[in-house]
């Protein structure tokens, strides 16, 4: 990340002694890593809810997909269900048109007499 090297850092070391001097410099380096633990802490937990963000957006995207290509299938699987359901619903209504018009239709039967019943 930083292109800092060996004599970099041990001109900052000796540059932070005099200025701090012994005693607070080993406080001054503790507080500082302290810092830069939290920072790295920070920066990881926000790159794994992204992380994680982006995952759940991946599953709903493929959620939907999936969901809209059941429905296709459903309603394809749904077409000769209602076709079947409207030939039946013709049936049942001319069987019920056949049904009234027999049922107002008068019948004609002639009426027994006494010799139709002896023989039979």
């Amino acid at each position: 990340m930083f292109d800092i090297g060996f004599a970099e850092i041990l001109i900052v070391s000796v540059v932070a002694l005099l200025v701090l001097g012994p005693d607070k410099l080993p406080i001054a380096v503790k507080t500082c890593g302290m810092w830069i633990g939290r920072i790295k802490r920070s920066v990881t937990a926000i790159q794994h809810e992204i992380s994680e963000e982006l995952r759940v957006e991946e599953l709903r995207r493929t959620t939907a997909i999936t969901k809209e290509e059941l429905e296709k299938e459903l309603s394809e699987m749904r077409k000769p269900f209602k076709a079947a359901a409207k030939d039946v619903e013709g049936a049942v209504n001319e069987a019920q048109k056949t049904s009234a018009a027999e049922a107002t239709t008068p019948t004609t039967e002639s009426p027994k007499t006494d010799s139709d019943k002896s023989s039979t």
